[in-house]
C-alpha cells in the first residue's frame, strides 16, 4: 500500500448487532476498494476478517480483525467488531482506537438489542457516528421503519442523507438527499443521473428537511437560511462533516453490502470526517495532551495481544504521535523497560505485511514484543507519559474446569493464561479453598469458545463443573468443651489436655483468642501452640465441614505432663477441643451475599424485581437510569446467581446488564444448610 500522510488516515469501526452483516460490509469495501480480488463469505469461510478456526466454525464473529484499504489518498483501517453480546468487549477494545463508527443495521430486524449497546459504547467512547442501513434488497426490508426506529431509539440527531431507489428484491439505488442526485447500479456499473420522477416530491420535502437540519448547528447559516439564501451544497457538507465531528449529528445512509449498492458513498463519508489526534494522558503527576502530529515525539499504546501460532506473539499498537521505523527503541511506561520495535507490520486479517514506518493515527502490528501488555505505552525515555489503558469489563458468567488427564494441571493453567493474554474479558483464578480453577468471562457463548480454543491453541482437555459457593460457619451461642491428646508408644508419649470457650463474635470480625490460664496449668511456651491449633481447626472446618469464622477463642485451663507434653500435642487438643466446643455453641452456616447493580429497560423493571425476590436478594434501590433504563439495587445470595448473567439477559431480550461484588456474609436459612451436610460431610 502506498504511503499517505497521517492526516488522511482514519481507523473506522464496524459495530453493530450480531447478524446485521458488519463482516459481509468489511469484505465488500476490501472488494469495493481492489484490496482483494474477491469479496470472502462469512458462510464459505473465505472472509479476510474471520479466519480463526472458531469463527469458521460458529460462522461468526467472536474479535476484532484490522484490514486496511486504500480510498484515493486516504487509508482505512476497516475494523470488523463481533456483535454477539458475549464479545462486544472486543468492539469496546476497537472504539478506543476508532475515529469513526460504522453502526451497521440491518433492514430486516430493525433497532436490536446490541445496536443499542453499541451506540451507548459509542458515546462512552466519545467516537463520531454513521449508521449504514444495511440488506435493504432482502425481503421485508424496510428503510422507513428502520430509520423511524432508529430516531426513536438514538433521537432526533439523526438525518438521512440517503433514500433507497427499488425496494426488497428491487433495490436498485439510492437518492443523495445533499445533492439531490440518484445513483443507481446496473449491472454492477455505478451510474449517476436525475431523481426518479416517481420519488421527486418525496425527495424535494425530504432535502429540505435535511439542509432545516444541518443549517441550525451554525447561527449565521441559520440567519442566512431564514433571509431566503439557501446554502450551498459545499457548504452544506462542511455543516454535516463538522456535526459528526461533534457528534451533534449522526447522518443515516443506505444500501446493501451484499450487491454494493450504496457502499461508495458510505466510504467518502467515512473519510471527510475529520479523525480524533487529541489523547489525554499524563506526565508524572500531570495531565498533558497528546497531538497526533507525525513530526512529534515517537508515542504508540499496545491495544491488544495476539498469539500466531507461527510467528508466535504479536502485538498491535495505534501510534499516537511521530513516526515509528524498525528497530525504534522506546520504554515501557509500565515496566520501565526498554523495548526495541525491529519489526513493523500492516495487518489485513491474518496476513501481515511488513512496513518501512507507521505515522501517527496508523496501527501497526510489532512481533516479540515480550513483556508489553495490552494497555501499556511506549514511549521515549525522555518523555515517559502514559495513556490510561481501557478498563476491564467485570464478567458475568463463571465456570470451574480441571484437566481431564492427570498431570495436565501445570499444561491447563499455562494455556489459561495464554488465552487471558488475548482476551481481556477473560479471567482465569485458582481458589485455594475450594481447590478449583475458575474461568469467568461475558457468558456462555464466550467460555465455550475459550475452551475450544484451549483445546485447538493448548491441546488441553477440560471437564467443567459448576462453581462452589464459599460458604463459612460460625456459631450463635457460647459453647466449651475439654480435648484430650495422648499417645503412649515406645519412648515418650504425647499428652496434652485443653480447655476451651468459644463465644460469636459481630460479622466480619475474624477471630480472637484470649489466653485466660492460670496457675501454669498450661506452660506458656505451649499457649502458642494451642493458638495454632485452633486456627487450624477453623480452617479446616466445624460442624458442617466448613470454614468458622467470627468467633472468639478462650483457652482457660488444660494440663500438662513433664515430660510427654509437647508442642504437636498440645495442638492437636486444641482442635479436639474446638471442634467439641462449636458443636455445643449452636453452628450455622454463612453464605456470601453480593450487591448487584443491574441496568434493565424501565419495561422489564417487574419481571426483574420478580425474579430478585424469587433468588431470595433484597432490592435497596430502584431508580431511574440513562434515558429509558432502570437501575436497580439489590442484596442477592451469591448462590442464586450462577447463572444470572445469562438468564437476565434471556429475560429482558439481550438488554439487561449487571456488576456483583461481594459484600458481606449472612446467615443461611436451615433448611438449605441441611441440603449442604451431606457435600460437606466427606470434606470435614
Amino acid at each position: 500500500m502506498l504511503s499517505v500522510t497521517s492526516d488522511r488516515i482514519r481507523n473506522v469501526a464496524l459495530v453493530g448487532h450480531s447478524g446485521s452483516g458488519k463482516t459481509t460490509l468489511a469484505e465488500a469495501l476490501l472488494h469495493l476498494t481492489g484490496a482483494v480480488a474477491r469479496a470472502g463469505r462469512v458462510e464459505d469461510g473465505t472472509a479476510v476478517c474471520d479466519y480463526e478456526p472458531e469463527e469458521l466454525r460458529h460462522r461468526a464473529s467472536l474479535k476484532m480483525a484490522v484490514a486496511p484499504v486504500r480510498v484515493g489518498d486516504h487509508k482505512v483501517n476497516i475494523i470488523d467488531t463481533p456483535g454477539f453480546v458475549d464479545f462486544l468487549p472486543e468492539a469496546e477494545l476497537a472504539l478506543s482506537i476508532a475515529d469513526l463508527a460504522i453502526v451497521v443495521v440491518s433492514a430486516v430486524e430493525g433497532v436490536e438489542a446490541q445496536t443499542e449497546d453499541v451506540w451507548r459504547l459509542c458515546a462512552l467512547a466519545d467516537v463520531p457516528r454513521i449508521v449504514f442501513v444495511n440488506k435493504l434488497d432482502r425481503d421485508r426490508a424496510s428503510f422507513d421503519r428502520t430509520f423511524d426506529a432508529l430516531r426513536e431509539a438514538f433521537g432526533s440527531q439523526l438525518a438521512p442523507l440517503e433514500l433507497p431507489i427499488g425496494a426488497e428484491r428491487g433495490l436498485r439505488g439510492v437518492v443523495d438527499l445533499l445533492t439531490d442526485e440518484a445513483v443507481t447500479y446496473d449491472g454492477g456499473a455505478r451510474v449517476a443521473g436525475p431523481v426518479p420522477d416517481e420519488m421527486a416530491a418525496l425527495e424535494h420535502r425530504a432535502h429540505d428537511d435535511l439542509v432545516e437540519g444541518i443549517v441550525v448547528a451554525d447561527d449565521a447559516m441559520t440567519e442566512r437560511y431564514l433571509g431566503g439564501d439557501v446554502p450551498s451544497t459545499i457548504e452544506l457538507e462542511g455543516l454535516l462533516v463538522a456535526g459528526v465531528g461533534d457528534e451533534r449529528v449522526f447522518p443515516v445512509v443506505c444500501g446493501s453490502a451484499l450487491t454494493g449498492v450504496g457502499l461508495e458513498r458510505l466510504l467518502e463519508l467515512a473519510c471527510e470526517v475529520p479523525p480524533r489526534r487529541r489523547i489525554a494522558a499524563r506526565a508524572g503527576d500531570r495531565d498533558v495532551e497528546i497531538v497526533g502530529d507525525p513530526a512529534g515525539e515517537p508515542l504508540a499504546q499496545a491495544f491488544k495481544t495476539v498469539l500466531d501460532p507461527f510467528v508466535g506473539r504479536i502485538t498491535m499498537l495505534k501510534v499516537l504521535s511521530g513516526t515509528l521505523r524498525p528497530d525504534i527503541a522506546l520504554v515501557d511506561t509500565a515496566t520501565r523497560a526498554e523495548v526495541r520495535l525491529h519489526t513493523l507490520e500492516t495487518v489485513r486479517g491474518k496476513e501481515l505485511v511488513p512496513v518501512a514506518e507507521a505515522l501517527a493515527g496508523d496501527i501497526v502490528a510489532v512481533p516479540k514484543l515480550s513483556g508489553v501488555r495490552a494497555g501499556d505505552t511506549l514511549a521515549p525515555r525522555s518523555s515517559p507519559v502514559v495513556v490510561a489503558p481501557l478498563a476491564p469489563p467485570s464478567p458475568l458468567h463463571a465456570i470451574a474446569v480441571r484437566p481431564r488427564t492427570n498431570g495436565d494441571e501445570d499444561r491447563l493453567m499455562e494455556g489459561l493464561h495464554k488465552l487471558q493474554q488475548e482476551d481481556r474479558a477473560l479471567f482465569v483464578t485458582r481458589d485455594d479453598e475450594t481447590h478449583q480453577t475458575v474461568v469467568a468471562g461475558m457468558g456462555e457463548m464466550h467460555l465455550q469458545v475459550t475452551l475450544e480454543r484451549l483445546r485447538r491453541v493448548c491441546a488441553v482437555e477440560v471437564d467443567v463443573e459448576d462453581v462452589k459457593v464459599p460458604y463459612r460457619e460460625t456459631v450463635t451461642a457460647s459453647g466449651a468443651a475439654e480435648g484430650k491428646h495422648k499417645k503412649q508408644t515406645g519412648g515418650h508419649g504425647q499428652y496434652a489436655v485443653v480447655h476451651l470457650a468459644v463465644d460469636p463474635l459481630p460479622r466480619g470480625s475474624g477471630f480472637a483468642f484470649v489466653d485466660k490460664v492460670v496457675g501454669g496449668a498450661i506452660p506458656r511456651q505451649f499457649i502458642p501452640a494451642v493458638e495454632k491449633g485452633v486456627r487450624r481447626a477453623m480452617a479446616h472446618g466445624g460442624a458442617h465441614g466448613l470454614p468458622v469464622v467470627d468467633v472468639q477463642v478462650t483457652c482457660d485451663d488444660g494440663k500438662a505432663h513433664a515430660v510427654d507434653s509437647s508442642e504437636t500435642a498440645f495442638e492437636m487438643a486444641a482442635q479436639l477441643a474446638f471442634g467439641a466446643a462449636v458443636a455445643d455453641a449452636a453452628p450455622v452456616v454463612l453464605e456470601p451475599v453480593s450487591r448487584v447493580e443491574i441496568a434493565v429497560p424501565a419495561r422489564f423493571q417487574g419481571d426483574v424485581l420478580g425474579d430478585l425476590n424469587a433468588r431470595r436478594g433484597r432490592v435497596v434501590a430502584n431508580e431511574p437510569g440513562d434515558g429509558s433504563s432502570q437501575r436497580i439495587t439489590a442484596l442477592v445470595p451469591a448462590s442464586e446467581l450462577a447463572r444470572y448473567g445469562v438468564e437476565l439477559r434471556a429475560a429482558t431480550a439481550g438488554r439487561g446488564s449487571f456488576v456483583a461484588t461481594f459484600d458481606h456474609y449472612a446467615e443461611l436459612p436451615a433448611h438449605l444448610a441441611a441440603k449442604l451436610a451431606p457435600a460437606h460431610a466427606a470434606r470435614a
